[in-house]
């Protein structure tokens, strides 16, 4: 079987090699858990590449947020351009879960919107796994844990093809419309298959390229993938696998036997409801359950039918779902980057959906079945899991536990870059000290970020800034998310000398610009003040040659002390590598070219200039001003322009932009109901 190959123009320098060596030992000898604790900058992408390629066995990379991961699997497909690295993420473009709220009797119907692309990318990821290859790696986000089909139904449903197979035209066609593909002779789109004469063309639901099948009477001629466009051979195949087109697979029987037990459980929940004189909600249920058995029996599907999948699964209540864990072979290769963010994230998924679907079971909108459409348990999650790589520049307790003391440190830059000085300085005139601070940097031509502990904190000393003359912002939760982005562009640009905020701690943001870090209030403890969130933000200052923290407290807690202990630590071992190999520290050279978001925030900034409209601007959910005179049909056509630019961003992994025009979208439409209302 083929193994990886990286390919790079880099080779391991500081303390990778190091980190590379001890990874791959611990996880050649058996090591359950390991922790790679990288400062920010190190190349912990680097370092997991090659470990991945030295282990050689199917790896699944998870990461907190769907922008994480594009990036990642960004990096991984440039490392490995020869091997399977694929993309698995929530398919939806925005999502809004069904739930009741049984305080102000509330219920939100669930409304979604799925983005063909990334169903494509699953599909591809599930379907690279079931192929036996063991160059495979899957770079996720916590949708790995939720539920989707038996990956058994999914492998009993391939179709193997081959040169020279003697196979009935008819009958390869039955086999892919069971595989859930979809007959169209006039035009071909993923998913659907086209019969002319004896050649059938089948659109992968998972790949780009058309499937062309060529019968010569009843035997398999050739096996070509051609373009979809002009129809050109790319490539020949003696034999071929053709796998599902959608991740849910079930059979006839399975379906009628899933009824039953619906009906079943559909008289039995609905007697509780009686006997315990809840009569509303026993007609509720009655009436729905009923209505969706009679949609699964005509059409196959009803909405919201994932909320019967233990039926269809042939699972017993109370047993987790399947997964995309269930598609990897046992002995796979678990990286959980950001360690300190997705382990949490892990152990919270499970919680929040139990509770929204108690209060649907509870009222009778739902079975009690839909309490096993779920999330994992972290408990469960973790004995699917073989060997673990916990990946955090700051891993917490539970990752130190797990890995038994086994932590590879990586601190090195290859920039040569330190860690940030922190200097502890006193509470008094903390303001008149920070503003002298501040001045330095600016004729430096240096950036300066700021955090408080609340937004009007932030707010009243970014004002005290600008009363000085001294170019400042504040950035904080009732920021928009494209204002925000705007002026992160200009900190870096210059606008702003100084941007003050609550929680500038986060992972991924990138502002070489910045030498100084001042935490205000720094012996407050609690979550913003706490070792992970100290080190974290002071880290935000580690890409500058002159970096440098300044904690203000009256008392020095045992997060500051952990902390400093922690940053000073790291600055011995990078000075000492700096002096034993002859480096000069270099700066880090980033060009700020600005960001399609940055560019629509700016031209809403213009927007606002050319139409002023008082201070009802900061209630509109739009960010367009023009959009509160639109007539209701000017609306539509805006709102469905909106959706067009948040599928096209969506499909181009821009996860950030997309979330944007997803809430400008459903803000017009807020703003149409409300003018179709009045």
């Amino acid at each position: 079987m083929e193994g990886y190959r990286l390919t790079s123009g880099f080779k391991p320098t500081g303390d990778q090699p190091e980190a590379i060596r001890q990874l791959t030992e611990g996880l050649l000898r058996g090591d359950r858990a390991q922790v790679l604790l990288g400062v920010t900058g190190s190349g912990k992408t680097f370092t997991m590449a090659n470990v991945i390629a030295r282990v050689g066995r199917p790896t699944l990379i998870l990461s907190h947020n769907k922008t994480l991961a594009a990036q990642l699997y960004s990096e991984m497909k440039g490392f490995f351009p020869d091997n399977a690295v694929q993309y698995y993420v929530s398919y939806y473009d925005y999502y809004q879960p069904e739930a009741y709220i049984p305080q102000t009797d509330t219920y939100i119907e669930k409304d979604l919107a799925i983005n063909d692309e990334i169903d494509k990318l699953r599909l591809a990821a599930t379907s690279a796994l079931l192929s036996g290859r063991r160059d495979v790696i899957v770079v996720s986000s916590v949708s790995c844990i939720y539920g989707m089909g038996n990956p058994a139904a999914f492998y009993e449903s391939v179709i193997d093809l081959a040169v020279g197979q003697r196979l009935d035209r008819n009958e390869l066609l039955r086999r892919l419309l069971d595989s859930l593909y979809v007959r169209n002779d006039v035009s071909l789109s993923r998913g659907e298959v086209r019969v002319k004469g004896d050649t059938v063309d089948v659109a992968l639901a998972y790949s780009d390229n058309l499937l062309r099948i060529t019968f010569w009477g009843d035997e398999i001629e050739a096996l070509d993938e051609v373009d979809p466009v002009s129809l050109a051979r790319q490539c020949s195949f003696e034999e071929y696998h053709v796998y599902p087109a959608n991740l849910f697979m079930t059979s006839k029987e399975t379906q009628e036997r899933a009824i039953r037990q619906i009906e079943e459980d559909l008289k039995r929940q609905v007697r509780l409801f009686e006997d315990e004189g809840k009569a509303f909600e026993a007609k509720r249920l009655f009436e729905r359950v009923t209505y969706d058995v009679e949609m699964i029996r005509e059409l196959g599907h009803c909405s919201g039918i994932e909320n019967y999948s233990r039926y269809f699964d042939g699972r017993e209540p109370g047993t987790r779902p399947f997964c995309l864990l269930d598609f990897f072979p046992k002995d796979f290769l678990l990286f959980i980057d950001e360690s300190h963010v997705s382990v949490p994230q892990l152990r919270a998924m499970y919680g929040g959906d139990r509770a929204r679907k108690t209060n649907l079971v509870n009222y009778g909108f739902r079975l009690p079945a839909a309490l096993d459409n779920r999330p994992l348990r972290f408990e469960e999650f973790q004995a699917m899991t073989h060997q673990t790589v916990y990946v955090s520049a700051t891993p917490a307790d539970f990752e130190l536990r797990e890995s038994e003391g086994v932590v590879v440190e990586q601190l090195i830059r290859p920039t040569g870059l330190l860690d940030p000085v922190i200097e502890i300085r006193p509470r008094q005139h903390e303001a008149d000290d920070l503003v002298e601070e501040i001045h330095q940097r600016i004729e430096a031509g240096e950036r300066v970020l700021v955090t408080t502990l609340s937004k009007r904190q932030a707010e009243e000393f970014s004002e005290y800034l600008l009363s000085l003359g001294v170019s400042a912002c504040y950035i904080h939760s009732d920021v928009d998310t494209l204002e925000r982005v705007r002026i992160m562009e200009d900190l870096r640009r210059g606008t702003y000398d100084v941007l003050v905020g609550v929680n500038l701690l986060r992972e991924g943001l990138d502002l070489p610009e910045v030498s100084l870090v001042a935490i205000l209030d720094a012996d407050q403890e609690g979550f913003l003040r706490s070792k992970v969130s100290l080190t974290q933000t002071i880290g935000r200052a580690a890409r500058h040659i002159h970096g440098k923290a300044l904690l203000y407290a009256d008392r020095t807690t045992d997060s500051m002390r952990q902390c400093i202990d922690e940053t000073n630590h790291r600055r011995e071992v990078q000075l000492r590598y700096n002096e034993l190999n002859g480096i000069t520290p270099t700066p880090v050279r980033k060009e700020h070219a600005q960001t399609d978001l940055a560019q629509l925030a700016q031209k809403k900034e213009a927007e606002k200039a050319a139409y002023p409209v008082g201070t009802e601007e900061k209630t509109l959910a739009v960010a367009d001003p023009v959009t509160q005179y639109m007539t209701p049909e000017q609306l539509r056509k805006s709102i469905q322009h909106t959706r067009t630019l948040m599928q096209k961003a969506a499909k181009q992994l821009d996860f950030l932009q997309a979330a944007q025009y997803r809430d400008e979208m459903l803000r017009m439409e807020q703003l149409l109901q409300s003018k179709q209302q009045a």
